[in-house]
């Protein structure tokens, strides 16, 4: 009888954790990759300031676009409570920038990672895909929330800048992948996809004709806050010019609680040549 009891007690304080909604710090962050060009606004001035925003905004998961791996490693070291996936997009190893998830290794088990390039053959390593002036990337987990036992998907990547087919082509592969990858997970997609909302890129992506559309985590929010632009090249683009080109994607019972578009500066210091975009979700 204690034995039963004992059980059925376990039972129940496993299953009312597991029924608890998990809250999601989730963000995607253009990091711009270490240009000497930029001269002060090169990473070596942004990335202690970088490193506090993520702390300060208590991020639990973020996607990184244009990541070199010396950068990588300054994360890294700056922010020890986190590990890191990817791989440069050159050779599948350092070379190159990354789209690197970064997760908190105490929260959250890796169950499974893997990348894939946005070309005609996904599996091969270094391609550039149609007519895209570089290569593209994607990077993707499977986490588990340690106390909730809770799964989840989480994929980034950085669309091409230049080359239209190769944008159109990208967003229908990366809907078939990732749909491949999350087997019905709640999902995050996080990006640059180098597109505005309006875009014939972001359509594909949000098309919900499609039954493997995602949604624009903007769309869902109730509260919202900062500007209505991410790329602003270190305050040189004009206001009227600036756009959104930066995304989290959701998909599969993950609700949006809130979306901030991050234009902190420090003195003269930017963040990045993007704004940071951050949600607060839960599923």
């Amino acid at each position: 009888m204690k034995a039963t009891f004992l059980l059925i007690s376990l039972f129940l304080i496993s299953f009312a954790s597991y029924s608890q909604k998990l809250q999601m710090n989730v963000m995607t962050f253009n990091i711009r990759y270490d240009n000497p060009g930029d001269s002060l606004d090169n990473w070596k001035y942004r990335k202690a300031f970088a490193a506090k925003m993520i702390q300060n905004y208590d991020v639990d998961v973020f996607g990184t676009q244009e990541v070199l791996n010396n950068q990588l490693n300054d994360i890294l070291l700056s922010l020890p409570q986190f590990s890191s996936v990817g791989v440069g997009r050159l050779d599948g190893k350092t070379q190159g920038e990354y789209s690197a998830v970064f997760y908190k290794k105490e929260k959250f088990k890796l169950l499974d990672s893997g990348n894939f390039w946005l070309s005609e053959n996904p599996s091969a390593v270094g391609v550039k895909g149609w007519d895209a002036v570089c290569e593209r990337i994607v990077t993707w987990v499977i986490l588990q929330e340690k106390n909730s036992g809770k799964k989840f998907a989480f994929v980034n990547t950085h669309f091409d800048h230049m080359g239209q087919v190769a944008r159109r082509e990208s967003s229908k592969l990366l809907l078939s992948k990732v749909d491949e990858i999350a087997k019905g997970l709640p999902l995050f997609v996080t990006g640059d996809f180098n597109a505005t909302p309006d875009s014939e890129v972001i359509t594909i992506l949000t098309d919900k004709n499609r039954p493997n559309h995602l949604t624009d985590s903007r769309s869902l929010a109730p509260f919202i806050y900062g500007p209505s632009w991410t790329f602003h090249g270190f305050g040189h683009v004009p206001l009227e010019r600036r756009s959104i080109i930066d995304f989290i994607f959701v998909k599969n019972i993950i609700q949006v609680e809130k979306l901030s578009v991050i234009a902190d500066r420090l003195d003269n210091i930017y963040l990045s040549d993007h704004n940071p975009v951050f949600v607060k979700a839960s599923f």
